[in-house]
């Protein structure tokens, strides 16, 4: 189903936003 598609992809975006994010967030907090 397309429907599946699309939530699969959306999760996987926003997984590697928040990866992305709380990796940019921890090198902060250590300077």
């Amino acid at each position: 189903r397309k429907a599946d598609w699309i939530a699969l992809k959306a999760f996987s975006l926003g997984k590697s936003l928040f990866t992305g994010n709380s990796k940019s967030f921890f090198v902060q907090q250590k300077n």
